[in-house]
């Protein structure tokens, strides 16, 4: 039986004091990077910034998100055998993130936190601390 189709995402990675926001589900425990599915039409960095927007409350510009890189893991929640392949942008700004929509509260997370990330966050992490932007 063939597997289904990745799930094409973006997402931010805010980096602060060598931690990097994420964020929880209402009602759920597992971390995720702020992002999202990228709807029809939308360019990843289009995707990433307006899911920040939903996610968070920040507000960043699509046209200066600097991709960092993408990952293909097993995704969370998911069919078995369904991957997530995700855009990860770097972002910067002063704002402070909230919680809104679906999102219960953030966190800032570091390495010793990838327990508590599914396949995607813990690669993420990973290649974070690889480029010496996170503990």
């Amino acid at each position: 039986m063939p597997h289904p189709p990745d799930l094409h995402v973006a997402a931010i990675a805010l980096v602060r004091d060598r931690r990097v926001l994420m964020v929880t589900a209402r009602g759920r425990d597992v971390h995720y990077m702020p992002g999202g599915k990228i709807d029809p039409g939308e360019t990843p960095a289009q995707a990433a910034a307006r899911e920040a927007c939903e996610e968070v409350g920040i507000a960043l510009d699509p046209a200066v998100l600097a991709e960092a890189f993408t990952v293909r893991e097993l995704a969370h929640g998911q069919a078995e055998g369904q991957h997530v392949l995700m855009h990860v942008f770097l972002a910067e700004t002063d704002a402070a993130p909230s919680p809104s929509g679906e999102v219960g509260a953030v966190h800032w997370v570091g390495t010793a936190d990838a327990y508590r990330c599914p396949p995607a966050g813990v690669e993420v992490l990973r290649r974070l601390a690889a480029s010496d932007l996170i503990d």
